[in-house]
């Protein structure tokens, strides 16, 4: 995986990008055979557990998927060969990618699932949110994924590239379901 490219072909930007989110699948739907109180389990009270992981992915899923759908059915920009990452775009997706020491980020209250109830459903969601992005991912071939914007959570007056946008969404996965694994193995680092 290149990841953090700044300059690549679209196809082969959506080719990883298609290639994470399959993955994310399969881990998270082997989540899916565990015990309830085994994704329930924190390390400590203030950190999450497997589901909670989950929750805060869905709720970003729940902005970016209708977001990024939009984008590309409104479009009028046609396919470009090239996918070129813009600055602040690309420094969002880097500070997603998991990294040996994770760097702590604060959360948004909005999306902080801590003490939440929850149960299985969210695994069933966040899978069926994935497969939305797949086919968000493929829809994208026409689409130009440097000169199309979308919004992004944190603020309506952000507009980043459509690519960098699915580089965030799927980084950020990445992210949190390597977080879930490691509570699931008794690892400190989150």
């Amino acid at each position: 995986m290149t990841f953090a490219i700044k300059n690549m072909s679209a196809q082969q930007l959506r080719e990883e990008l298609i290639q994470l989110t399959q993955e994310n699948i399969m881990k998270v739907s082997t989540f899916q055979q565990l015990p309830i109180d085994k994704l329930t389990e924190r390390r400590t009270p203030e950190s999450w557990s497997v589901l909670e992981c989950i929750e805060h992915l869905n709720r970003y899923g729940k902005f970016y998927i209708p977001e990024i759908s939009n984008r590309i059915t409104t479009s009028t920009y046609t396919e470009s060969k090239t996918f070129k990452s813009g600055w602040l775009g690309n420094y969002f997706a880097k500070s997603m990618l998991p990294k040996e020491k994770q760097n702590k980020m604060k959360t948004f209250t909005s999306m902080n699932p801590l003490n939440c109830s929850l149960d299985k459903n969210v695994l069933t969601l966040f899978l069926n949110q994935q497969k939305q992005i797949l086919k968000l991912l493929e829809a994208s071939a026409q689409t130009d994924l440097s000169k199309v914007k979308t919004s992004v959570s944190i603020s309506k007056w952000i507009k980043l590239r459509l690519g960098d946008t699915f580089r965030i969404v799927i980084y950020h996965n990445v992210r949190h379901i390597l977080q879930a694994e490691n509570v699931l193995h008794h690892k400190t680092i989150e």
